[in-house]
This record gives structure tokens, sequence and C-alpha cells, in this order.
């Protein structure tokens, strides 16, 4: 609900800012390879203006405090899931969904991890390359197509998540992982039970699963489903959207099991679009 109260907001200003752009005409997709060449064509397209917008971090910010600006709620919100997952410093790290970069690079810089980045647009890939080389330390070269950060190095791989089992199981390009991290991303995919499979077989002997993601609540109704569930779905490219159980189930039957439960901060997390959502309208603000 947090999101579509903010969507909503954003559409009731009294000036439309949207009228003095061409508004391309819906395109309703016909199956999940449909939808995912559209969700491709929004990132090639929108992701330097997402980055104006929202900065590095593609994803919500975990406020706490009310002087919370939205890049220290960012980087809490990765704080929180390290935390809560354990991941020990060093590790090698799967960034699936990873944008324009800006947690795969935090994990190395930060973190000392050997991350590698994918995502779907290739727009997306470069702009994840270009800012890791603008960090990356005097002196210290690429290697293997990592680029060094701190103790850690990055690399990006242009890739649709529900390959990267096929990916990553194929040489030259075998790799395992410590962790495969994806956070709110998982919602745009098709297959999640893939998803969770693949994740399964590409991690190693005690690695974890990090999620951060979009859910719908339990039990709606629906006349709920079709007022509050729908639209989302429908403007931010989504499959139908899954509670939080569904995707403890999906973990299970891949042969996951829960190091840390699931929870719920909506609360924390809605005053994301509170603070981004002057710069929608003044977008170098």
């Amino acid at each position: 609900m947090s999101v579509a109260e903010g969507l909503s907001a954003v559409s009731h200003e009294t000036e439309d800012v949207g009228a003095k752009y061409p508004t391309p005409a819906p395109s309703v997709f016909t199956s999940f390879d449909a939808l995912k060449d559209r969700i491709r064509q929004h990132y090639e397209l929108c992701s330097d203006y997402y980055y104006s917008l929202w900065g590095e971090h593609i994803h919500h910010g975990y406020f706490l405090e009310p002087e919370d600006t939205k890049e220290a709620a960012q980087l809490r919100l990765i704080e929180l899931l390290l935390q809560r997952s354990r991941l020990p410093s060093g590790s090698t790290v799967l960034d699936v969904g990873c944008g324009i970069g800006g947690t795969t690079r935090y994990l190395a810089r930060e973190h000392g991890c050997s991350a590698t980045g994918i995502t779907i647009s290739g727009n997306q890939v470069q702009m994840a390359r270009s800012l890791a080389a603008k960090e990356r330390d005097m002196g210290k070269n690429d290697n293997d197509g990592y680029i060094k950060l701190g103790n850690g190095r990055v690399r990006f791989v242009e890739l649709d998540a529900e390959k990267m089992g096929d990916f990553f199981h194929t040489p030259p390009n075998t790799a395992s992982f410590d962790a495969v991290w994806i956070s709110e991303a998982m919602s745009h995919l098709p297959d999640k039970k893939l998803f969770f499979r693949n994740a399964f077989a590409l991690l190693n002997n005690g690695g974890k699963l990090v999620v951060a993601d979009w859910f719908k609540a339990e039990q709606l109704t629906s006349a709920e489903i079709d007022a509050d569930i729908k639209p989302i779905e429908d403007g931010m490219l989504l499959p139908p959207l899954c509670t939080q159980s569904e995707y403890v189930d999906f973990a299970k039957q891949a042969g996951l099991t829960a190091f840390s439960e699931p929870f719920d901060i909506s609360k924390n997390v809605a005053k994301t679009w509170q603070v981004t959502e002057p710069s929608v309208f003044q977008p170098n603000a």
C-alpha cells in the first residue's frame, strides 16, 4: 500500500509534467517472454533517469530517524541485509538484478567481497562498469574482467536472471558463490521457482540467499487485489506478486532452509517515495 500511495501522490500533482513529453501507447504483454522484453527496454531507456532520481542505489531506503537522508537510508538497507544474513567479509557474491551496480560496488568496497552483478540491461552494465572505473583505486588494474575496489572487486555481466544457472555452470563462466543477493528484483521474474532452484545450485556449501522484495499481503480479497495490487503490477512491469510465505515455500522446495525469518519493513521504507517525489518533477534537485 505504501508504494501505491507514493505513486498516487505523484499523479495528483497539479502540474502535469508528463504532458511535456510524448507518452508511448500502452503495450499489454501476451507472454512472460514479452514481459521480459518490456522490462529490458524499460531499463535500457530509463536507467539514466533513475540514476538522477534514486542515485546509484535503485532500491528503497530503510529509514529509522526523521533526519535520515535517502542515501543514508539506502545504505542502511544493505547493512540490514548484511546483518540479517551474517555474510562474512571477503565473500563471493552474485548480485542478481544489480541495476547500475550500487550494491555490488558497496559490497566490494566496504566488505571486501568479490562481487558479480548481473542485469538484463546492457545499458545498466555499461553504467555500472563506468561508475566502478571511476571509483577504482589508482594503480589497481582490472583482473579477469574484475575491477578492484578497496579490498574487493566487481564485475558486471548482461544476463537474464532466469538463465544464470546454465550460464555459471558452463565453461568458461563456471562459478559458485557464498551468497546470491537479490534486492527488489525477484518480483520482476516470471518463474520464481526456477530462480530459487538456480540460486541453490550456484551456492557453495553453507552459502546464503539474501532477499529483499515487494510482496502482497496474505489473504487479500479479489476486490483488494484489483484495487491495490494489479495497478502496481501493471505500472511496475511485474508478473503476479507473491506473498512472503510463498517465497519461503519456494525456497524450501529448492532445498534451502530459513536462516533468518522474513519480516515486514514496509513502514521503514515508505518514506523513500516521499523524499524522491520532488526530484520526479525537478530531476536535478
